[in-house]
Order: structure tokens, then sequence, then C-alpha cells
């Protein structure tokens, strides 16, 4: 008798958010979580991480999955091709547009620190004089000069107060230039400006065209509040259990945290049922 070939899985795309979801605390991806993503695969779902790291800060851990495919980067300004090593799409931040929010937001926060994160393949992270302490990774460069955050086209900016944390930054700045920019927050004490309109729902919404995926077969893993357009734009938006409060407010289930393997567990009924 021969054997019956495995059932596909019910969604063609797994879109997984990085840190506090894929990765653990040790930035590491575990083993169970590597066979539960490698085993989808074979059933013929495609699996894009999708991240608000930029392409420079995102290479080498898609180097160490093993990872051809599409990854979309930077809040989603862009789309990037692991395989070919290349950028299929890039949205910069209009600089003249980003520093007129700024002013706007300074007005009702005070002085705020800045960082801001270049375009391109090799875009550097480029820290103000103020900005203290950074939650990503150690990579870029200091500088003592504010103009140079502006001297080349950019992704987007860091946000730092020294008063406010996170929520209460994010609030204050999409109240004083929401019109003109995106606000958004994409882990402890990041809050992040962007171009008006862009999240990680845009991103994945043109990777996912490039590969003939629709919403209604894409699932969605993340744990902060910039994956609420990703998991809303997907037919089953999954949290981790670690995920900020207004992430768990919206999404379709919860699963266990980022440390405890939550993308395999779900990915393992699936492919059990």
């Amino acid at each position: 008798m021969t054997a019956q070939a495995p059932s596909a899985l019910p969604y063609r795309l797994i879109a997984t958010d990085l840190d506090g979801t894929l990765l653990r605390r040790d930035e590491s991806v575990s083993g169970r979580t590597r066979a539960a993503l490698a085993a989808a695969s074979a059933r013929g779902a495609a699996h894009i991480v999708v991240t608000g790291r930029s392409v420079t800060l995102t290479k080498h851990i898609l180097a160490d999955l093993g990872h051809a495919g599409l990854a979309v980067c930077g809040q989603g300004a862009q789309v990037y091709d692991a395989g070919g090593q290349r950028l299929l799409t890039s949205m910069t931040l209009d600089r003249q547009l980003a520093r007129l929010a700024l002013a706007k937001i300074e007005v009702e926060t005070g002085p705020l620190a800045l960082a801001a994160a270049r375009d391109g393949l090799d875009g550097e992270v480029v820290f103000g004089p103020r900005y203290q302490s950074w939650h990503g990774p150690p990579s870029g460069m200091n500088c003592t000069d504010p103009d140079e955050l502006w001297a080349a086209p950019l992704i987007k900016l860091y946000l730092q107060h020294p008063g406010l944390d996170a929520d209460a930054l994010a609030k204050a700045a999409r109240a004083a230039a929401g019109d003109l920019v995106g606000i958004t927050m994409s882990g402890e004490g990041l809050v992040e400006l962007l171009p008006l309109g862009l999240s990680k729902a845009r991103g994945l919404s043109i990777a996912a065209r490039r590969l003939g995926v629709p919403a209604e077969g894409t699932i969605a893993f993340g744990d902060m509040p910039n994956d609420v357009p990703m998991l809303g734009w997907a037919a089953h938006g999954v949290a981790m259990e670690n995920a900020h409060p207004e992430l768990l407010a919206v999404a379709d289930e919860v699963t266990a945290s980022n440390d405890d393997d939550g993308i395999a567990v779900v990915l393992e009924r699936l492919l059990a049922a």
C-alpha cells in the first residue's frame, strides 16, 4: 500500500517577529522551534521573519537559521531577499518632515534623545549624544554632532525621554505628531518614529504578494504593539505569553512565551491535525 502524503497546513505563510517571539532572551532559536519550522516548510508553508530590526541587524540571525527566503525588516520599510542578499523594497523617512514632527513632540515632552537607523544593506544605527541606553543589538556608532543623525537617508528614528516610559512617550508622540509620522513601540524603551502609514502589515503584505499568498493564508506571531497591525492583517494572529497587553487584547490566540517555544507549540498542533 502506498503511504499517503501528509496533508497541507491550513496556512501557507508563517510570519514571525524576532525579539520576544522567535528569539529567546539570549537571542537564540531553540532546536524545537527550528524543527517545527522545518516541518512546516516540508508541508508547503513559507516562513517570513518580520522584525523591527533593520536588515543590518537581522542578517546574522537569518544566516544562523539558514533562512534563504524573504524577510521584512525595519517595521516594514525593507523587504529583503536573504538568499540573494539584496533589498527588494526600501521606504525611507522624509527627514524634513521628521524634523517637524520631532519639534512638535518636544513642545509637549521637552528635549528627547535620538538614535537613527540608516537605510541600506549595511545601514548603521547612529546614536545621538544624549541617547543613554540601548535595548537592541549592540551595533552602531556614536556621534557628538546631532546633525550627523540626519546626514544620510533613514528608515526610522528612535526616541528616548529621561522621565517617560515607552508607553507614555509613544502616547505623547502620537498626540503631538501622529498626523505627520508613524509612531510605534517595539520593545522595552524602544519608541520609533516611522514614515506615516508604514507598519509590519504593509511590509508583510508586499512580501506575501511576491509569494502569491493572501492574508487568508497567513498565521502571524508577535509580542509587542508594533505587531498589532501584522496580527490584524493575518488570518490568525498569535501573541506570545510574554506579550504586551496591547497585543494580548487583539490576538486570536495566546501561546507559550518565547522562552517556552510558543511558536513550536502552535505549529506542532497544526502539524498534528
